[in-house]
């Protein structure tokens, strides 16, 4: 009994610090970009969710619609809103936006892109984790947390 709870123990240790450097290792990296003018592809892992991948792929997500009345600049509307859900812009440049989210315990890096799409109406996205191989519906969550915070009434003077 001793015996098993020593090594219950100790594997718990392990997977805590295998947990603790990859938060750490996702701290050291930056948002994919852009590739051929389009977010970059998610891997086949599947903690990741992109609007431009086909409809058929796990990884499909519908992009999200501009409302209305924000004139040419929809993204500093989806800065403020990505701050607000407790995000940090690291860069915000042309028709494109990257942003992080890191988590709590372990300090996980999450990337979420935005890319607007020539004169639509909607801006694509894309959110993945960049470090372990499940998020359980995090970032797909999240892309639908920021749609619904899109969605909001705009305050105007």
């Amino acid at each position: 009994m001793r015996r098993a709870a020593t090594a219950l123990l100790a594997l718990i240790g392990v997977v805590g610090i295998a947990f603790f450097a990859m938060g750490f290792y996702s701290q050291t990296g930056k948002a994919p970009g852009l590739v051929s003018g389009q977010l970059t592809p998610c891997p086949t892992k599947p903690n990741c969710v992109n609007s431009e991948s086909a409809p058929t792929d796990d990884h499909a997500i519908a992009a999200l619609t501009i409302p209305t009345g924000l004139g040419d600049d929809p993204l500093q509307f989806a800065k403020q809103k990505i701050e607000e859900m407790g995000g940090q812009v690291k860069l915000l440049e042309n028709d494109y936006l990257a942003a992080e989210f890191t988590s709590g315990f372990f300090g996980f890096v999450d990337d979420l892109e935005l890319r607007r799409h020539g004169n639509n109406a909607v801006l694509h996205v894309r959110s993945s984790s960049r470090a372990g191989y499940s998020d359980w519906g995090v970032n797909r969550k999240r892309v639908e947390a920021l749609r619904a915070k899109m969605a909001e009434p705009v305050n105007t003077p």
